[in-house]
């Protein structure tokens, strides 16, 4: 059997036979709707590439629009900074300037006609030992005359411990979602491995700290005891107090020195001597400004048990002083005591 050969439909024999039965017309209305629906793909296929294009045009144009953006921004960032380090310096000089004006006008040292040569001045030198019962003038001055004022100051050494405390304490459920983050310890690791917050086993900071803290414990209470009668009292005592226990702890760590100084020392000491000391200034408060006489005698002035209540008045402001040193020491490095 002979194959029927492709072209065989394009020959001229099958065209005529196909007019003769009237299919010509069929076939070219087939092949027009062929083309028809050739033309339709081709606009839609035209349409999408155009849209394509279009895509591919804005896509640039936003790229090419956030790099500008970018550039923007970076040298915005960087006018801000370089205006802010001109503007931090001018306001410096500012300040530098009015205050050297100012200072001009003082009056010089040592001038009798100074302003601070007054009557104020004047009782607190003349009349000083005799109410007060302090041979020191100054703390006589301070824990008497100006006692409210040293009360708050008291006041603003807690409050900013406190302060501190809530800033940079160790939180156990921050802490415990940042071991997922950061893979750092939790405050439960941490307080197993204490040896992150531990000074390393140095031999001769320990003997050291052996031989100087002892001295310098006795010296500031020492201070503390004769603020009334020489140089010093409690802002100075405590100070010395606290540098005492910042050396023992940076030698023998927080466990040692937790032994007989948590945070619950530090907040019960502080909250009596507060409290002690609002009491004690409240009774020569409510005494003076009643004109009542006070039971608490003033002593024989160069006694250690002399002045009234100035001497109590420098214990509570010493261990306020001790404490906040410390506190301010432990929260720093390691977040707690």
């Amino acid at each position: 059997m002979s194959k029927l050969r492709k072209s065989s439909a394009d020959s001229k024999w099958c065209r005529f036979v196909n007019w003769v039965n009237g299919t010509v017309e069929e076939n070219k209305k087939e092949e027009s709707a062929k083309d028809q629906i050739s033309v339709e793909e081709v606009a839609a296929t035209v349409e999408k590439q155009s849209s394509l294009i279009d895509k591919v045009g804005n896509l640039e144009g936003e790229t090419a629009l956030n790099q500008r953006l970018d550039q923007f921004q970076e040298k915005g960032m960087r006018f801000f900074h370089g205006s802010n380090k001109v503007m931090s310096v001018m306001i410096c000089l500012i300040v530098v300037g009015v205050l050297l004006y100012t200072v001009s006008f003082l009056p010089e040292f040592g001038d009798a006609s100074s302003p601070i040569n007054n009557e104020v001045s004047e009782r607190y030198i003349t009349k000083g030992i005799q109410e007060t019962g302090a041979v020191n003038i100054v703390t006589g001055m301070i824990l008497d005359y100006r006692a409210f004022d040293t009360f708050g100051e008291s006041h603003v050494l807690y409050v900013a411990a406190c302060v501190v405390l809530i800033l940079l304490r160790l939180d156990v459920k921050s802490k415990a979602a940042k071991k997922d983050e950061n893979d750092e310890l939790s405050v439960e690791e941490s307080e197993a491995n204490d040896r992150i917050y531990e000074p390393k086993n140095d031999v001769i900071l320990q003997k050291v700290a052996t031989c100087l803290v002892p001295p310098i414990m006795i010296f500031g209470i020492y201070v503390i005891l004769n603020g009334h009668l020489s140089p010093g009292g409690g802002f100075s005592g405590g100070a010395i107090i606290g540098a005492g226990l910042i050396l023992y702890l940076n030698a023998f760590g927080f466990k040692k020195t937790g032994r007989f100084f948590t945070m619950n020392t530090f907040k019960t000491v502080t909250f009596l001597s507060l409290v002690g000391y609002a009491m004690s200034k409240s009774y020569s408060f409510f005494t003076g400004a009643n004109h009542i006489h006070s039971i608490i005698p003033l002593g024989t002035p160069g006694d250690i048990l002399s002045s009234g209540l100035i001497l109590p008045l420098n214990i509570f402001v010493g261990l306020v002083v001790a404490c906040t040193m410390y506190g301010f020491y432990a929260l720093f490095r390691k977040g707690g005591m």
